[in-house]
Formats: structure tokens, C-alpha cells, sequence
């Protein structure tokens, strides 16, 4: 009782002082201050007057800058309709349909590139690997290779990356010998082209070895790929590519204002798949300034690749893969009827990999110790419990996709379009190309099959 009420006497002091004092010596004024600047702006500034360096931020952007909110599925009752339950859904996808290997997945859903050392543990690579094998689904290696993730992947993506250490894919060719597919990356969405290190100091023993680097060595991945600093280099290295490992051959680079003359030089480059990476992607460590205040949404940039490899006349041929921030089974719908074949996650699959084991973590390290090379956490991860929840996740996923493909009244994941989506604005359905809430389609407006009219999904100044 005494406690108690010595308690409540402070609270009551404290409060008395707070409404008292001038607002600049209240604490009121600290409260407004964090409203005015942002709880985590003003963390992060903190930090940066303490560290006085660029602040490396895991997992990429925190800003929803597409507006998949502002997008809704569009089920059908009479003018199609719902597939039945004992009817079969088709979500296989074919990567780089006119390589003369192409690469096929069972899921519209692949796992993104996250590299080994630089980011991501051994273990973490290997449960992510399984976990997409389990399925069906294809794997990226990211900025690395390692021989554990190409035994457990059934079907992987190798990155042509712009590592500058001994073995990297740019100085060692024979490693793609081990790839279902290899994608050329100049960029992303969440660090843009920029120089990226890791020094020496926290560079562990299984990486230097993987690296090739000596002891006092750095990793650096440079701006631009050696030996490519023109349209012609790039069609060259694709053509070498190709003619030598006869996979499908594909370009990451993150989008921006330029996507349609970068778009226009991969097409002349000749790759069988374009990855324009949204400014909402994930990475292991990027500048708070690159990652929320670079590139396109992946939501904008979507819609611009696929209008444009359209127009080109090219989208049966050349594979677009959207990514950049997609963490639903309702993003990914979105997406595919926006005109994607497929779409990369990251950020979401490294969460659903941890899943319960994150409570090896909490409460003193965040979740991202027990994955992270640099972890002290990381050893604590049991790659076979992380395998089967990535496993479940993905199976979640496939039955999702289903439902929604179902309620559209489609049957393969290849017949969604534009008319399977509407807007909640006029702005967003003009740009988009999509129907608009806030005009109804009549009988006459609509085709057969259901498909609203073109003259409907027109962009904006096109109809």
C-alpha cells in the first residue's frame, strides 16, 4: 500500500509538472517532436549522429508506395462462371518460353535473389532452397554460389552478378553449367546500381573460402559489370550466355523513369526474361535515402513493362517478372492480371522460413540474427524446420491462388488480365488500363467471355 500510494504520487507530480510547465521544458514538446520528425526518422537520425556513416537498413523500404489496396479482384457469378471444385487449376509457368531450355515452375511465386555471406547464412540458403524444391518453384542465388543451395535446389537461378572477388559468376563461367536459368544483374530496386562492400573484418571463414578472398580482402560488388558499358556489351555477353548454356537468359535492373529505354535495350540484347525490381524490394543493408527514395513502385513499373512489351508486340515471348515488396497471395493475383508471368518474394519468404523459429530470438535479438551470415544467432537455425514451413507457406500460397483463380472463373494462371481487376479510382483505372468502380459496364460494353470492352481498359489519352 505504501508503494502504491508513493506510486501514485509521482504520476500525480509528473502529470502536474507536464501540464504546468512552458511547452519548451514539457515533455509534451519530446512527444510533438517524435509526431513532427517520425518515430523512426528521428530513431534513425539519432543513429546517424552516433555512427556518422550511411545507415545500412535491413529489408528495404518501410513505405506502401503501390497501391495494391486501391486494386480488387473481380469474381464473376453468371457472365462466367466459378470453376468447379473438381475442376483442375493450372499454375505452372514457363520461364523463358523461347530458350532452348526453358525453365518450368509449378508456382507463379519464385524465390528472389538473397546472397550467401553478404547476407544471408548457409543454413538459410539451403532451408530456402528445399523449401522452393518442395513445391516445384525456383530458387535465386543472389550475389553468390554455393555449392549446398545448387544440391538442394531443384531448379535454380544463377546471378551474372557485379561481384568483383575471384569467384564470382563474372570470372568463373563454369558455374553456370549448374544453372536452370541465369539472370544478369545490373541493379535493384532497393540499393539501385551503387557499390556495395563487406570488409574484411566480418567476412567469416565459409565465405572467404566460397569468395575466393584472402584474409585481408574485402567483397566488392561494383557499379556496373565488367566489361559491360553499352547496349552492345550487354547483347554480346547475352549472346555468349545463351549460345554457351542454352538456359533462358535474363536482366535485373531496378526501375525507374528510364524502365522504357532500359526495357528497349534488354529487348535488343535479346534476354528471354525482364526483372524491373520496384522501389519497395528488400535487401540485406541499404541507405535509408536509397531505398525509400529511389526507383518506380512495383505496381507503376509493372504496368509500364508490361504496356511497353506489349506495344513491342514481345509478351508471349519474353518472361516479366514482378518484384518488389509483393507479400500476399492477393498481391501476387494483382500482379499477374496486371501482366506479370511471375512474381519474386524475398522479404515474406525469409519470415515464413523463420516462422517458429523466430522464439529462439525473441525477446533480445530480432528474428533476422538467426539468418543473417553475420548473425550470432545463426547456427541456432534447424534448416529442417525452417524447409517445411517455408514448404507450408508455399503450399498456403498455391491453394490461394487457386480460390482466386476459381472465383475469376479462369482455369490457368495464364488467362488472368486486366479485366479480372477494378479500381477504386478513376486515376489509378486510367493509368492501369483496368476498369473503374466508379463506372459501371453495361451488357453492350462487354465481350462474350466477359471481358469488358477495350475501349474500357484503355490507358489514359488511348480511348
Amino acid at each position: 500500500m505504501v508503494l502504491d500510494s508513493l506510486f501514485n504520487a509521482l504520476v500525480d507530480a509528473q502529470i502536474r509538472r507536464i501540464l504546468k510547465d512552458p511547452y519548451t521544458d514539457s515533455l509534451v514538446n519530446t512527444a510533438t517532436t517524435i509526431m513532427k520528425v517520425g518515430p523512426r526518422e528521428m530513431l534513425e537520425t539519432l543513429m546517424r549522429a552516433q555512427q556518422g556513416k550511411a545507415l545500412g537498413r535491413p529489408f528495404g523500404s518501410v513505405r506502401r508506395l503501390s497501391p495494391w489496396d486501391r486494386l480488387l479482384l473481380n469474381p464473376t457469378y453468371l457472365t462466367r462462371l466459378p470453376v468447379s471444385h473438381a475442376t483442375p487449376i493450372d499454375l505452372r509457368v514457363t520461364l523463358g518460353p523461347r530458350a532452348a531450355k526453358p525453365l518450368q515452375v509449378e508456382l507463379p511465386v519464385m524465390v528472389a535473389g538473397m546472397s550467401f555471406g553478404g547476407a544471408l547464412s548457409t543454413q538459410a540458403k539451403v532451408a530456402l532452397a528445399k523449401g522452393a524444391s518442395l513445391v516445384g518453384t525456383a530458387t535465386n542465388t543472389g550475389e553468390s554460389y554455393l555449392p549446398e543451395e545448387r544440391e538442394a535446389a531443384a531448379k535454380l537461378i544463377i546471378q551474372y552478378i557485379r561481384g568483383t572477388w575471384p569467384h564470382s559468376s563474372q570470372f568463373r563461367w563454369d558455374l553456370f553449367e549448374k544453372a536452370d536459368a541465369i539472370e544478369i544483374q545490373i541493379g535493384q530496386g532497393a540499393q539501385a546500381g551503387v557499390p556495395q562492400m563487406t570488409s574484411a573484418e566480418v567476412i567469416h571463414d565459409r565465405m572467404r573460402e566460397a569468395y575466393g578472398l584472402g584474409e585481408e580482402d574485402n567483397a566488392l560488388i561494383d557499379a556496373h559489370l565488367k566489361g559491360v558499358r553499352t547496349p552492345e556489351d550487354l547483347k554480346g555477353l547475352v549472346r555468349d550466355l545463351k549460345k554457351e548454356f542454352e538456359v533462358p537468359v535474363g536482366l535485373k535492373f531496378g526501375a525507374t523513369q528510364w524502365l522504357e529505354r532500359e526495357l528497349e535495350m534488354a529487348l535488343q540484347a535479346e534476354v528471354d526474361f525482364v526483372v524491373p525490381d520496384g522501389a519497395e524490394a528488400g535487401t540485406h543493408a541499404a541507405s535509408p535515402t536509397l531505398a525509400d527514395d529511389t526507383g518506380l513502385p512495383t505496381f507503376h513499373a509493372l504496368v509500364r513493362a508490361a504496356r511497353y512489351l506489349e506495344k513491342r508486340g514481345v509478351k508471349k515471348d519474353i518472361t516479366l517478372v514482378a518484384s518488389g515488396g509483393l507479400t500476399t497471395p492477393g498481391h501476387f493475383l494483382k500482379a499477374l492480371a496486371l501482366g506479370a508471368d511471375v512474381v519474386y518474394i524475398g522479404t515474406v519468404a525469409v519470415l515464413a522460413m523463420l516462422a517458429d523459429e523466430m522464439a529462439k530470438a525473441a525477446p533480445g535479438e530480432p528474428a533476422t540474427q538467426l539468418v543473417l551470415e553475420t548473425g550470432s544467432l545463426r547456427r541456432d537455425l534447424d534448416v529442417e524446420a525452417a524447409t517445411l514451413n517455408l514448404q507450408r507457406y508455399f503450399m498456403a500460397i498455391r491453394e490461394e491462388l487457386t480460390q482466386g483463380l476459381a472465383s475469376l472463373g479462369k482455369i490457368r494462371v495464364q488467362e488472368l488480365g486486366r479485366e479480372d481487376l477494378v479500381a477504386l479510382d478513376d486515376h489509378l483505372a486510367r493509368f492501369a488500363g483496368i476498369p473503374s468502380a466508379l463506372s459501371p459496364v453495361s451488357p453492350a460494353e462487354m465481350g462474350q467471355d466477359g471481358a469488358v470492352a477495350e475501349k474500357i481498359l484503355a490507358p489514359e489519352g488511348k480511348g
